[in-house]
Parts: structure tokens; sequence; C-alpha cells
């Protein structure tokens, strides 16, 4: 019998390259259980891997098993899962002279399988070109189980933040957790115009999303305030009429650092809820997971802050293994010439790095070339780079800053550091604003000094 790490990653490989789907983590472990000769039953697999036997019984096996037989093109179970793994491989270490005539004439047997994904917004749950950041997708899964759980996500935009979340609520989902998200980039500018509207705003929405009834106006009191308001809707009603945890997920809460004095009123209030669940256990059941582009630069009290408690994740760009391992997921593995250049233009940003994949694909042009053109107005970078240009021209005072770090490494004010950061434009160390990666260095040192 082959060794059983090599049948599960043949598997894997398998898949991702029949399918275009990528197993998850709990797929991998029932994979790697059904191989073994002393096999666990899914009650165990789901007891040690913190989820329900439900969740793995009737949604996580049965997908599994629907992916294999794709993949191998028989019928699977966990009776000829090892059998049928182990011809495949023998199969594919020897192929017949057919499959090698086949393979060599042209882009291969799997090319017709890969289905190319547009780098824009969230990667799909289902998605294989999903990059794994270490083990951070795990701690924040553990985490997430935890009665005080509050996670906090940083990166500038474009880093696979609002991915993360996705995972993170489709893992809640699996415990039977109840799951919110909401995205400050979809509230338009009228619900910003007090604490008031806001709060009414936010609650409203979460109580839709539960599929519970409003009962908003037989809670609000004006003499109360909408943060005491908030704080009794939430206790008296959503959470007595839920039974199992809510996951909270706030994405782009930097929308609220243009409005200083909601921003504060709304921070204080998710760290008073914190507090609560240190006491009442009705507030245990509610964990949080919030994402920013930026540090913040509101001044808050020590104590009324959220941003100094519960586990802070901040995602790292790409490192070079992980984007060779990217690119062969595209069918696309590099050179380490290729590699070099772009990893040296792009800075390991995850946008960046999958928008050149993705058009290496779809123009069907050797990446090398692509890189040539790259920091020209036609290249194609050319819409990202035009809409960080009309930030610069909406906002003089960030296309002034940036100039001045063009030139040199520099320290910069506050607020106009963070919103560079923001943007991914630059990188902050040891108060020192740099350029962040050579794209925005050579595309913009043309546009301002050249122009």
């Amino acid at each position: 019998m082959k060794n059983i790490e090599e049948l599960v990653e043949f598997a894997i490989g398998l898949v991702a390259t029949e399918t275009g789907f990528s197993l998850n983590f709990i797929q991998k472990v029932i994979l790697r259980e059904s191989l073994l000769e002393n096999k666990k039953t899914y009650a165990q697999q789901a007891e040690e891997n913190h989820y329900s036997e439900s969740y793995i019984k009737f949604s996580v096996a049965p997908k599994l098993w629907q992916l294999l037989s794709q993949a191998i093109g028989e019928k699977v179970n966990k009776t000829n899962l090892l059998a049928l793994l182990e011809q495949h491989l023998v199969n594919q270490n020897n192929p017949s002279p057919t499959e090698t005539t086949t393979a060599m004439s042209g882009v291969g047997l799997t090319a017709e399988h890969y289905v190319l994904e547009s780098p824009e917004g969230q990667v799909p749950l289902a998605s294989s070109l999903y990059v794994e950041r270490s083990t951070i997708e795990q701690t924040c899964y553990q985490e997430i189980l935890q009665p005080r759980a509050f996670i906090r996500i940083k990166a500038p935009r474009k880093m696979g933040k609002t991915s993360l979340i996705a995972r993170i609520l489709d893992y809640g989902s699996s415990q039977n957790y109840h799951t919110v998200r909401l995205s400050l980039h979809c509230a338009g500018t009228e619900v910003f115009a007090s604490s008031d509207r806001f709060l009414r705003w936010f609650c409203t929405n979460v109580t839709q999303q539960l599929g519970l009834a409003s009962r908003l106006n037989d809670y609000w009191d004006e003499d109360m305030g909408a943060l005491m308001n908030s704080t009794i809707y939430f206790q008296g009603y959503i959470l007595k009429e839920t039974s199992n945890p809510i996951i909270l997920a706030l994405d782009g809460i930097d929308q609220l650092f243009e409005y200083p004095g909601l921003a504060g009123d709304f921070f204080v209030l998710l760290r008073s809820w914190y507090e609560e669940t240190k006491d009442t256990s009705v507030w245990q059941k509610l964990r949080v997971v919030m994402a920013h582009s930026v540090e913040v630069y509101i001044p808050l009290p020590t104590n009324r802050s959220p941003f100094n408690v519960g586990l802070a994740i901040e995602l790292p760009t790409f490192s070079p293994e992980q984007v060779q391992d990217l690119a062969q997921r595209h069918q696309l593995p590099l050179t380490k010439l290729e590699l070099d250049q772009l990893m040296k233009l792009t800075g390991g940003f995850p946008y960046l790095i999958r928008l050149a994949l993705y058009h290496s694909i779809r123009l069907k042009l050797p990446l090398q070339t692509l890189l040539q053109d790259a920091t020209i107005d036609r290249g194609i970078y050319q819409k990202h780079l035009q809409s960080l240009l009309w930030n610069f021209q909406q906002h003089p005072k960030l296309a002034d800053a940036f100039q001045q770090v063009l030139t040199a490494p520099i320290q910069l004010e506050t607020e106009v550091a963070f919103k560079l950061k923001r943007l991914g434009l630059v990188h902050l160390v040891d108060s020192q604003a740099t350029v962040s990666c050579e794209l925005y260095r050579d595309y913009f040192r043309h546009y301002f000094f050249c122009f």
C-alpha cells in the first residue's frame, strides 16, 4: 500500500485539477481518516475537530465523496477509496501511450477542467484559489468557539479580509451558530448622519439577517439614548430570542473614521458589549469579528476602546512560496526569474499577484511579457492604478504626501500616513513611510515628476 500522506496529497491535487475545487480543512481530515485501517466515525471526527456531527455527516462528507467521484470518474465511498486512489496513482505514474500522446499534444488533459476566476472581490468559499495564511485561519476558527470571542482583522485594501471573514462565518455555520455579516461599505451616506440613525440601521440589519421580526420601536426610547437603546434591544430581544451563539461580522469599519463622533459612540458600544460578556451569560452568545484597513487614529480612552481587546490578526503579504503555489493552481508554474520579477513588482500583495496571473491566462501571454508593460497606463494594472490616481485627485493632501514618500522615506502626519497605508501604497516602519512596491513607485514617479 502507498504511503497514506502520499495518497492524501494525490487526492487533493486530483480534486483540484479535475473539478477546480480545493478541499477545506475538515474535508482533508475526513479524507485522511478514510484511508486509515482503523477508521474513526464521523461522530469522533466531529468531536475532535470541534464540528457538529450532523454537519460532518450530512454536509461535509457527501460533498467530499461527490468531488472524489467526479475527480476519479467512478463512484467513491469509504470502502473503495483506498483501492481507487492507489490504482489512479499507478496509472498516472505509468500512463498508456494514448494518454502520453494526448498530454503532449497541446495544453494537456487538465486544461479543460480549469475555470478562470476573476480576482475582484471575495474569493468564493469553494474556490481552489484561496491561499491560507499559515495558521491564521485555524487560529480564528478556534477563537470563534470561545464565549468571549472578539477578532480584529487588520490589513490594507484588497488583502483578503472579506474572504477570511467569509470562512470564519462558514465555520461558525458548521457549528450551528447564527451568523450576521454587515459591510459598512454598503451603507448609504444618510445612515451616518447621527449615532441614532446609524444604530437603528445596525439593529434592523442584524434583526433581519437572523430572521427575527423587527421590534425596534418597542425597545427604542428617545430619552434613553441610542447606545443604551441598542444594548437593551440586543440583550432583551435579539440574544434572548436566539438559542445558539451569534457571530457578528463587521467589514469595512474604516467608513466610520470619517465620522469621528459616530465612530467614537459605536466603538465604545462594542467595548461595553465585550465587557458584558464577563458577567452576563446571555452576552456570552455574542461573538464579534471586525475588519479594518488601518490603525485607528480616532482618540479613544484605553478602557473604552475595542481595539485593544480580543484576538488581533494582521494579514501578511504572500511569500514567494505562496505565490508559486497560487501560480500552479492557475496551471501557470513560474520560472525563478518570473517569480522574482513578480515579487519585486507587487511586494507580494495578493490582489496584484492574482491580477497578473489572471491576465496571463486570459490573454494567453507569458507573464514576463505582461510585466514589461505593467507600470504604464495600457498595462494590466491600468484600472487599479487609475483608481488610486482618482483618490489622489480627490484628496490633494494625500497626493502631496505620497510625492514626498516617492523621493525618500519620511515621517508623515498620522492620519495621512494611515490613509496611504489603507490604500496599500506605503509601509510604515518606525514612523517612517516607504513605498510599498515597485509598481507604485515606478508608475507614480513617472506621473508626478514626468507628467
